[in-house]
């Protein structure tokens, strides 16, 4: 009995040192992914503060919080999986449906530069009066969380392309990590964004000048961050959403639409020196930009017409 004992302990104690290595393998990875996909996690938090620019302030909290729950419900209950399933049977379906949400987010994106350029306006916007106020909410919660969607995906596909050689445990430990941080980090520099003019209104009141006088500007430059960030945002789209469609291109042969792209971003940054890193980065943003404003208005004019025909 003793030594049956003594070989059970072993059993449990190479099991725990298996699967503390897996927990260490499943950090080590998650962090090596998570850094790959800072350029997404930066235009998702562009993209967001556009669904809750110029709202009641008291709803702009909640309507973040409802979106961060959207959001992992995204990644954690339908993209994880997904995500697992076809890297394990069917990984060559990864590029195809990563190529349909960057042409969505083209759309969305080219769909309102056309609304900004003086074309029809669909769906209720803030410049309506609102009839329904909780229908008006739910509908931008719905919108966030189906842009967020594609945003996500491309997230997670690049955490698994990163992780594409390890085990399935480690593949979904490294995913779950990814998606939760990730999430937490977007929308809590989210909600600090929208939550900056009462931040600013808070300091206005101070009895110090100086926190005063920075309080009063932050209230004063708050409307001007928010529709600049509203404009980034849509330019985000299009960035992602073309930079997708190049990558799946030159993934599935078609060459020639991303090596353009990349030498044009190469030429600039060989003749800009020291500022070469950023200006080759911002040109290959502009050239994915193009292509998805291309796409995207291409896409809604179809959609549109289209729509006016089955009503008809």
């Amino acid at each position: 009995m003793p030594g049956g004992l003594v070989a059970l302990l072993d059993d449990i104690s190479v099991i725990a040192r298996s699967a503390a290595a897996s927990i260490d393998d499943v950090g080590v990875a998650a962090g090596k992914a998570g850094s790959k996909a800072a350029g997404v996690v930066i235009d998702d938090a562009a993209v967001t503060p556009s669904y809750v620019t110029s709202l009641p302030p008291a709803r702009e909290l909640p309507i973040i919080g409802k979106i961060t729950l959207g959001s992992l419900r995204n990644k954690l209950l339908i993209l994880l999986p997904i995500a697992l399933l076809l890297s394990q049977f069917l990984p060559g379906a990864i590029i195809p449906l990563l190529m349909l949400g960057g042409a969505y987010l083209s759309f969305e994106g080219a769909e309102k530069v056309m609304e900004w350029l003086g074309g029809e306006k669909h769906g209720q916007t803030l410049e309506e009066d609102i009839a329904d106020p909780a229908a008006f909410e739910k509908q931008r919660v719905a919108g966030a969380v189906r842009t967020d969607l594609i945003l996500s995906a491309e997230i997670m596909a690049i955490a698994l392309s990163q992780v594409a050689d390890e085990s399935l445990f480690v593949r979904a430990g490294v995913l779950a990590v990814v998606g939760v941080l990730l999430t937490f980090v977007v929308y809590g520099a989210v909600g600090l964004i929208v939550k900056l003019d009462d931040i600013g209104l808070h300091l206005a009141n101070r009895k110090l000048a100086a926190t005063r006088k920075l309080g009063c500007a932050m209230v004063k430059a708050m409307p001007i961050v928010l529709v600049v960030l509203s404009f980034v945002g849509t330019l985000a789209m299009l960035w992602v959403g073309g930079g997708i469609i190049l990558h799946g291109l030159e993934e599935l042969g078609l060459h020639a639409p991303a090596e353009l792209a990349h030498g044009l971003q190469e030429s600039v940054a060989a003749a800009t020196g020291p500022l070469g890193g950023v200006l080759g980065w911002l040109t290959y943003a502009v050239a994915s930009a193009i292509v998805g404003l291309v796409l995207g208005a291409v896409l809604a004019m179809l959609i549109h017409q289209a729509q006016k025909l089955a009503k008809r």
